[in-house]
């Protein structure tokens, strides 16, 4: 299987870096992985909502550049269904099972999706309703996805 994911954003903080270095390194056994950085368009708190909503867009536009025409997307987004880690393994597992040999994640950045992003989006999941840093979301979906492989081949997974 090849899983992509495409963010918005660089890495900055050189420990969530790491993590997700180690993380890309350890799914090599497990699946092709693909990283896809979009640039982070710059807002600021006094922009109007529209000017946001801009930014967004522009965004997204880059996000669906970067995504395969025959890739099945998951947006992660808190408007989509939570999962335990068996769950989600069981949803790449049954991907899997139907042929689904190309998988796309994405990663809003601070304002979120712009709607074409999320119109593109096959499925949504959400990781927990508590907002989280979209740097430390990679970090977090892929281990969730190591994890996800590990439970699917019945390894052990809790370190």
């Amino acid at each position: 299987m090849r899983v992509d994911i495409v963010a918005v954003g660089k890495v900055k903080e050189r420990h969530l870096a790491e993590a997700v270095e180690d993380y890309s390194v350890r799914l090599g056994r497990y699946c092709r992985l693909g990283m896809s950085i979009v640039q982070e368009e710059p807002f600021t708190e006094s922009d109007s909502c529209a000017r946001k909503d801009e930014l967004k867009a522009l965004e997204a536009r880059k996000m669906l550049a970067r995504i395969r025409p025959n890739s099945r997307v998951i947006a992660c987004d808190l408007a989509g269904r939570e999962m335990t880690s068996e769950q989600f393994a069981a949803f790449i597992e049954n991907l899997g099972i139907a042929s689904v040999s190309d998988l796309t994640f994405l990663i809003g950045g601070p304002q979120g999706f712009g709607p074409l992003a999320l119109a593109r989006a096959d499925d949504r999941i959400c990781f927990s309703k508590m907002t989280f840093p979209h740097q430390l979301m990679r970090v977090f979906l892929l281990e969730q996805i190591y994890r996800a492989f590990r439970i699917i081949r019945n390894e052990p997974y809790h370190y």
